[in-house]
């Protein structure tokens, strides 16, 4: 009987012994749920303002009631065909060339010995780190029409005209790929050269030994092992399919209205069309919109890839 009590008192305090033993952990954890909270769970009541005439003398939650009105605005368009087709198209693009362009450049750095790695790994990265109205000037000191570098270097050295990039809009949809690949290449591939650099290297040595070449190795190897993380980010970027960059599509574009039909996406569509009407309650209905589709997608997503392969799924 006191061998029993003996053990049962003994719970508490390995609990509490446990605890105390993360609690660093845990105090280095809370400023990022902080931010979670904050930015993503306190705002979740507003969600109530997509089906409300917005009144900000009466408030978000005395507003007049609009049922599904709000929803109509996205619809009711000529150029509602137009914004959907360009925020979808140029994510699932996005979501290609990034993916593959990522792990190519992943595998690169992880077979580089030379002292620089460090610095190709920093250089790489610091694009992302690079605001994106920086980023709009860094493209129209290329692409201005008068001074560009394309037009008074590259085109005139080839005996070839000039170009007015920003009302031609053929180019565009190249150049907006390009600059987001640009851009998000390095952090991407930080993800996958993080994985990459935890695989056990004895699989690597017994392939040596057995005679199989570098490009052998990775097609193997590496990309069956990176499978997992390759879904699982992928999994998540399909969630953000209705979502654009609003930098990208606005800011480097100058927001040029010759530009529209290729550079218009949901996000950009409904910020002019806030600043024009301020209504705050069809940005809302928006952003709900936007929220279930990703939502939608992402089991999707996951559901197809469980009947592909159920242990690569994320739930």
């Amino acid at each position: 009987m006191s061998e029993t009590k003996a053990a049962v008192s003994t719970v508490p305090k390995k609990k509490r012994t446990k605890i105390k033993r993360f609690i660093p952990v845990y105090i280095m954890a809370l400023p990022g749920v902080l931010y979670l909270f904050i930015n993503n769970y306190m705002p979740l009541p507003g969600l109530v303002l997509a089906f409300k005439n917005y009144s900000a003398r009466k408030g978000i939650f005395g507003s007049d009631w609009a049922g599904l009105a709000n929803f109509k605005y996205l619809f009711a368009t000529d150029d509602a065909f137009i914004i959907t087709r360009n925020t979808i198209c140029y994510n699932v693009v996005f979501i290609v060339v990034n993916l593959v362009c990522a792990i190519a450049v992943a595998i690169i750095l992880s077979e580089l010995t030379s002292k620089w790695k460090k610095f190709y790994q920093s250089a790489i990265l610091l694009p992302f780190l690079i605001s994106y109205v920086i980023i709009s000037y860094l493209v129209f000191a290329f692409l201005s029409t008068e001074n560009g570098f394309i037009n008074n270097t590259v085109l005139s050295a080839f005996g070839a005209s000039s170009i007015s990039w920003y009302n031609e809009k053929q180019y565009w949809p190249f150049i907006l790929v390009l600059v987001n690949t640009w851009r998000g290449i390095g952090y991407n591939c930080i993800i996958y050269l993080s994985t990459i650099l935890g695989f056990d290297r004895t699989f690597y040595e017994a392939a040596a030994i057995d005679g199989a070449s570098k490009w052998q190795q990775i097609t193997k190897i590496t990309l069956p092992m990176l499978k997992p993380t390759a879904i699982m980010l992928t999994l998540m970027s399909v969630g953000r399919i209705f979502y654009s960059d609003f930098g990208l599509f606005y800011q480097v574009p100058k927001n040029s209205g010759a530009l529209l039909s290729v550079t218009n996406t949901i996000d950009t569509y409904v910020y002019r069309g806030l600043l024009e009407l301020g209504d705050i309650s069809m940005s809302a209905a928006a952003g709900v919109y936007q929220s279930l589709v990703g939502f939608i997608l992402v089991l999707g997503a996951n559901l197809l890839v469980r009947k592909i392969d159920r242990e690569s799924a994320l739930f």
